[in-house]
């Protein structure tokens, strides 16, 4: 009896799995694979530094601070501070907006984020900012839709940092849809 039912298990399996297949060798062929490859995210990554003014003016576009990119995107992301909180256990939360000018395979435009960041500080303030130095955290920076402009014009996607504490250095990683 046993016997049997595994047969007929197997022989269910071996059709379906080739039901399977020819749906996917008709589906390579179709226009909506075509589309779907074309709809489909670029990734992108580099590394990120705090930058100085002289090479990304911050006081002068009204943000807090900037980094300097490096990598798939070259230019400056100037960070905007909404909100921002710190346990007594040193975990900090930090949420705002940021604007990317740059560059993009040579191209140049621009867009907007909205970001939040979680990390763990050695501390925190009185008035719930971090305190010391940051012991690791990382971040995530949703591109704001039908903000970009130049090359960045319709643009998606997403940008995740994770800070490398020991170098300085924020390596990023993502995502462009178009």
């Amino acid at each position: 009896m046993k016997t049997k039912k595994s047969i007929y298990l197997l022989a269910g399996l071996a059709l379906t799995l080739m039901a399977c297949t020819n749906e996917n060798d008709a589906l390579e062929e179709s226009p909506l694979k075509t589309a779907t490859l074309k709809a489909g995210a670029t990734q992108i990554d580099g590394v990120g530094f705090y930058a100085e003014e002289a090479d990304c003016d911050y006081v002068s576009e009204g943000a807090d601070f900037a980094l300097a990119l490096t990598g798939d995107l070259e230019g400056c992301l100037y960070v905007f501070v909404e909100d921002y909180a710190c346990s007594p256990s040193g975990t900090y939360r930090e949420a705002g907006k940021e604007y990317f000018v740059g560059t993009y395979n040579g191209e140049f435009g621009t867009f907007w984020t909205t970001y939040k960041f979680e990390a763990k500080y050695e501390g925190c303030s009185e008035d719930g900012f971090f305190l010391g130095a940051e012991i690791f955290g990382r971040c995530q920076h949703p591109i704001i839709k039908d903000s970009g402009t130049g090359t960045f014009e319709g643009v998606s996607g997403r940008v995740n940092f994770k800070d490398d504490v020991v170098n300085f250095e924020f390596p990023y990683k993502g995502h462009l849809r178009y």
